[in-house]
Formats: structure tokens, C-alpha cells, sequence
């Protein structure tokens, strides 16, 4: 929201002018217009009136339903601190709206005594006046693939964890059967690479399925990428061990095998270091700039 916000800041004349044009080409009667007013223009979320001693005079008119019941309550605690402008017009600095939790501006326009009320959706006043790059068909597209991929990851990890669980109690219920070093060093590399791809997955869910925002930040991918490299050497050393314990225990067959592990694991680790040197080194914009 503090992206949107700070664009908003930035194009306040523009878009309060627009709005304030916008409402005085409405027919004065808002609220028997209320209907077409909210088919016609998507980004306004709610209209109501009150009078002029702040009390409610009519159903809050939404896009799907109207709410009567709140008719004839006292509204003065929402225009305490409100200043019409010479145009009878007040804006509201934006907020997280009760109704649709996205950000907001409400709208009073005084006329005929009475106070009108308009909810605008922030995001997409700022894509109308293309102010912002937004679609909501793609985002909705965008976000549902990410969720049936962050759902498929996260189906996937607690398989693998619940795999190297299983490979443990075994372990432990049948303990004279089993391989104990081989056997524990696969539930710990199936738990590991679980916890790995979950953190994967709860990543993608959080940045691109839960939080709107349009900014980006240079080294958010850096990070997520890192976590997920990080856990891969955890998970190639756990595996380097194993066949060094192996080796241990005069099989030496592995020999071999254990060298490039331990060569390819090094690199890794190498290049690890050198990778999050890098990110540190270059400065990440700030989201106001």
C-alpha cells in the first residue's frame, strides 16, 4: 500500500481534480443514480448520504447490495476533522477500507443540505487515469497460476518432510533391521529439502499472492533464490557426509564420488559467497525515489 500511497502523493492535484470533475457531472440526484453510477464507474466502492447534522439518510449503495440497517445512526465522528474546499468538496487521505480491505479515499460532496459520500478504490483511479500499470484480469490470472504452483510446492515439501518422518520412526521401531547412518541421513535430506521448497512456496504465495504492490524491489528475488540455493548446500553436504561416513565404515567404493561432492559442494559454497557479496554490494532503491 505504501507504493500506491506515495504515487498518489506524487499525482494528488491530478487525481482529486479528476475526481472532483468526475462527481460534478453526476446527476445531483447521487443516490436514485446510485446504481448506474457504480456500474459505469468500477472504482467508486460505495455510496451513502447524511444530513446536515451528520446523520445517515440513506442505504450505504454498494456494487452487489444495499445496507439499510445502519439508516438514521450518527456519522459525526467520520467528519470531525472534515474542511470542504471552496468546491464543497472534501478528500479524505487514503486508507485500508472496513468493506473491501483495499486501499481508499473517501469523497464528501456538499449539496442540497445534505452530505454525500463516495468510497474510491486507490489502485484503480490510478489505472484509470493511467497512472499506474494495472490489469485485473491478468493480475487475477497471475495470481491464480502462483497460487496452484505455491499450493502444488507446498503439497510436495510436506510430502517430503512427511517422508523423512516416516523414514525416522521406522528407524526407530525397527532399529536391527535398518541401515541406521544410511537410513538417518535420508530422513534428514528429505526434511531438509522439504523445508526448503515450503520456504520456496511460502515465499511466491506471499509476494505474489497475497501483497499488491508495484514496486519491485531489486534484490527480492536475489533473496528468495538465496534461501532456497542455501538450503540445496545444506541438503549436498548433509549428502557429502553420508558418503564420508560411509567411507568410514571401509566402504571405500564411494571414494570417488565423495571427491566431487566435496569439490562440487566447496564451489557451491564459493559461489554462494560471492553471489550474496554482490547483492550487498549494490545499493537497492528506495521505494519513494
Amino acid at each position: 500500500m505504501k507504493q500506491v500511497i506515495n504515487l498518489y502523493k506524487k499525482h494528488k492535484i491530478t487525481v482529486d481534480g479528476y475526481i472532483e470533475t468526475l462527481i460534478k457531472s453526476f446527476p445531483d440526484d447521487y443516490m436514485a443514480h446510485s446504481v448506474e453510477i457504480l456500474k459505469t464507474h468500477h472504482f467508486i466502492q460505495l455510496i451513502y448520504g447524511v444530513d446536515e447534522e451528520f446523520r445517515q439518510q440513506t442505504p450505504i449503495v454498494c456494487r452487489r447490495e444495499k445496507d439499510a440497517k445502519h439508516i438514521g445512526s450518527d456519522k459525526r465522528h467520520y467528519f470531525a476533522k472534515m474542511e470542504l474546499n471552496h468546491n464543497g468538496f472534501y478528500i479524505s487521505n487514503p486508507y485500508i477500507h472496513y468493506r473491501t480491505g483495499k486501499a481508499s479515499l473517501s469523497v464528501v460532496r456538499y449539496i442540497g443540505n445534505h452530505y454525500y459520500v463516495f468510497d474510491i478504490n486507490l489502485i484503480e483511479i490510478l489505472e484509470e487515469l493511467r497512472l499506474i500499470e494495472y490489469n485485473r484480469m491478468y493480475d487475477k490470472f497471475r495470481r491464480g497460476v502462483y497460487f496452484i504452483g505455491a499450493t502444488l510446492l507446498a503439497l510436495v515439501s510436506i510430502a517430503l518432510i512427511g517422508y523423512g518422518g516416516y523414514i525416522f520412526f521406522k528407524i526407530m521401531l525397527a532399529f536391527g533391521d535398518v541401515n541406521f547412518l544410511h537410513d538417518v541421513f535420508k530422513s534428514i535430506i528429505a526434511i531438509t529439502l522439504g523445508l526448503a521448497i515450503y520456504d520456496l512456496a511460502k515465499q511466491i504465495f506471499e509476494h505474489e499472492v497475497i501483497y499488491e504492490s508495484f514496486y519491485h524491489p531489486e534484490d527480492k528475488q536475489y533473496k528468495v533464490l538465496g534461501k532456497f540455493i542455501i538450503s540445496i548446500v545444506i541438503a549436498l553436504s548433509i549428502e557429502t557426509l553420508m558418503v564420508v561416513f560411509k567411507i568410514a565404515l571401509d566402504d571405500y567404493s564411494n571414494m570417488g564420488s565423495a571427491f566431487y561432492l566435496m569439490i562440487g559442494t566447496t564451489l557451491m559454497f564459493t559461489a554462494l559467497g560471492y553471489f550474496y557479496k554482490k547483492i550487498n554490494s549494490v545499493p537497492v532503491k528506495e521505494e519513494n525515489e
